[in-house]
């Protein structure tokens, strides 16, 4: 068997036009995990009553299932929970309606969050507890003292952590073509199928993973050089 060069060239540029879904399904995600992670992640530090008690199951279920059932459960439940509502209120809007990338961004910001929120934990308790007690000693309120002291330190303990689960993310958006996304994985499948290539196109497909995971790690280790200079005050 040889390899066609020439369709690897092709098929490159026919995959990479599905990169802005790609991207949207990992960013998208990540940014509502962080929000989603940081409220977690201060609800278990603090053991806020009960609700702790809420938090830990999430984040115990969804760190200890794949990711391929969230989608699945997601795609499948969410639709069909939407139509009963709908036939039951009346409602003109039906599930068939809804984009599938919005079904994965749920299923990928939920298990985000999860990640996340470990990830900010470790953070947070990396933080000196000399610093936090300093602050209170000036007068700072808990909510100024998370907001000013801790969080800044946190993200900056946290920064090669969130680089691997952007990677990560990133990968694992390729398995969103099961519920018919057309995502780099995707398009590679559709392109490759149209005369059985697939060899080409999968290794078109991941010269495109690999481009942007190095563009990704370069620029975490650009903004980690910057985080240690503001450390040590140059």
């Amino acid at each position: 068997m040889v390899i066609d060069a020439l369709f690897i060239f092709t098929a490159f540029l026919e995959i990479i036009k599905a990169l802005p879904l790609t991207l949207t399904v990992t960013i998208v995600p990540l940014l509502a995990g962080l929000g989603i992670g940081l409220i977690i992640a201060v609800i278990r530090m603090y053991k806020i009553k009960f609700i702790h008690r809420i938090a830990e199951f999430y984040v115990s279920f969804f760190r200890g299932t794949p990711i391929l059932l969230h989608i699945m459960v997601i795609y499948l439940g969410i639709p069909m929970v939407y139509d009963t509502m709908a036939d039951q209120y009346g409602w003109a809007f039906k599930s068939n309606s809804i984009p599938i990338a919005v079904f994965v961004i749920i299923a990928f910001s939920l298990n985000s969050g999860a990640y996340m929120s470990e990830i900010i934990r470790s953070g947070i308790l990396a933080v000196n507890k000399g610093q936090i007690e300093a602050a209170y000693s000036i007068g700072m309120s808990s909510v100024q003292t998370i907001r000013r002291i801790i969080i800044p330190q946190a993200f900056a303990a946290a920064i090669q952590n969130l680089t691997n689960i952007f990677v990560g993310f990133l990968h694992a958006s390729s398995i969103a073509f099961i519920v018919s996304l057309k995502e780099l994985n995707g398009a590679a499948n559709i392109v490759a199928s149209s005369n059985l290539k697939f060899l080409e196109a999968y290794i078109a497909a991941a010269l495109i993973y690999w481009g942007l995971t190095i563009i990704v790690e370069q620029a975490a280790a650009w903004i980690e050089r910057r985080v240690l200079v503001y450390e040590k005050g140059v």
